[in-house]
């Protein structure tokens, strides 16, 4: 099955669009197919991909970590997804207790993406110390506009998640071959950073979570393919959170969200085939998972295709929705 859906792949690394790349499918009874070819980094020294290195996840962080984290906790008692941020961090805008907006935020306004906070920020150019620019975050008047996916979002739900908790996020137990950074084991190079003024391999690509510690809400988190297909089949037995918590992942909302992921819609990054029970998420370095419920079935497309620049057309939008549709389409046949 899984050879039908490579063949973009390959074409993709034989195009030099993308340096190196693993594709991995698991069905919840435990089946499990992988491809990988290509190239771990091609600078400063070339080095080829195996099965074992590890990746940098970079927003699969928000739904492998974050929304489980977030989901666990609200779960066990320790929140409640409609109360108010403020709830775990009281000191949020905390110089404009009566009329500050981002008060009012919800833990669910940013599992779904739906508050007024910007896509993203530049966090990293205010500063290098962690402790401050968590401090800034919390502190800082946004810009407000309509809602759209935010990395702010989840940064803020990190930074709850560490309130709560009393340790920082790398400390969440988070299975074998999955973890924040730097791994045990060896690592697939990303870009070559021009503030860093280095190739980053073993260290988080994201310039706001290397900024802010290296593990944050929004990315951080590196992983194995086998670390994340052993993720997806926990999702597809409902092991990782209770009904009522998978009820809300599963939930589509407004703009095809739902808590912590998307919801299957047309053109979007899992292909066109799957299911109406299907939930995904990708990641900027390349990466992506996307989990069909109704057919018991997960994929997994781990990539480095930004290494050693982001500013290159890897094509990865459309390899993406076209190795979902081959996976679903052999899986059909299959059965």
């Amino acid at each position: 099955m899984i050879d039908r859906a490579f063949e973009p792949v390959a074409a993709a690394l034989d195009a030099v669009r993308i340096p190196g790349a693993a594709l991995g499918v698991v069905s919840a009874d435990g089946r499990r197919d992988i491809r990988f070819a290509g190239m771990a980094a091609l600078v400063p020294e070339r080095e080829e991909l195996t099965r074992d290195h590890w990746f940098d996840l970079a927003s699969l962080s928000k739904v492998i970590a974050t929304t489980v984290m977030i989901l666990t906790l609200a779960e066990q008692g320790r929140l409640d997804l409609d109360r108010p941020l403020t709830d775990a961090i009281p000191d949020l805008r905390q110089y404009d207790v009566a009329n500050a907006a981002e008060r009012r935020l919800t833990f669910r306004d940013c599992l779904m993406h739906r508050s007024f906070l910007p896509a993203a920020e530049p966090i990293y150019t205010y500063g290098d110390d962690p402790a401050r620019l968590r401090a800034f975050v919390l502190q800082r008047e946004w810009r407000h506009g309509p809602p759209v996916y935010s990395d702010i979002n989840f940064i803020l739900l990190g930074i709850a998640i560490e309130r709560l908790t009393g340790a920082p996020l790398s400390a969440w137990p988070l299975g074998e071959g999955l973890g924040f950074g730097p791994p045990p084991g060896p690592t697939v190079a990303t870009e070559n950073c021009p503030w860093r003024g280095r190739v980053m391999k073993g260290e988080v690509h994201d310039e706001n979570a290397f900024a802010l510690g290296g593990a944050a809400g929004h990315a951080g988190m590196f992983g194995t393919i086998d670390g994340v297909l052993d993720f997806a089949q926990s999702m597809l037995r409902g092991d990782l959170l209770s009904p009522a918590m998978m009820a809300e992942v599963r939930t589509a909302g407004e703009r095809h969200r739902t808590c912590g992921w998307e919801n299957a819609f047309a053109g979007w990054h899992g292909g066109d085939a799957c299911s109406a029970e299907t939930i995904g998420h990708t990641g900027f370095t390349g990466t992506g998972l996307w989990i069909d419920f109704e057919r018991g079935l997960a994929w997994t497309l781990l990539t480095n295709r930004v290494h050693p620049t982001r500013h290159a057309d890897s094509g990865i939008a459309t390899l993406r929705s076209t190795v979902g549709d081959r996976i679903i389409t052999a899986w059909d046949e299959r059965i």
